[in-house]
């Protein structure tokens, strides 16, 4: 599979970006498509990390932009054998 980029979490694991999920980012949420440098620095030095109920292997990385009306920026990686994959990234108003 191609990668737009691998990255390392805060704890070390590596998540990747497929160009496919990138394709998916910049046509639903076009805002995120300069911000790539951003989700990178989310999942490395997030400023919260969240744990959904309803699956275990989700994670929510949220990085804060004190200038945009919706200021935090949310990657949302999916965990399988130990490796993270991003599903996608857009901004939000208040942390879930």
């Amino acid at each position: 599979m191609d990668w737009v980029f691998e990255a390392d979490d805060k704890s070390g694991r590596k998540i990747h970006l497929s160009k496919e999920r990138w394709e998916h980012i910049n046509h639903e949420h076009p805002e995120v498509a300069p911000h790539i440098e951003d989700i990178k620095d989310a999942l490395s030095k997030p400023l919260q990390i969240i744990k959904p109920e309803y699956d275990e292997n989700i994670r929510y990385y949220y990085r804060y932009f004190k200038e945009r009306q919706s200021p935090y920026l949310l990657v949302i990686v999916k965990y399988l054998n130990n490796h993270g994959f991003i599903i996608t990234a857009y901004f939000v108003r208040d942390m879930k």
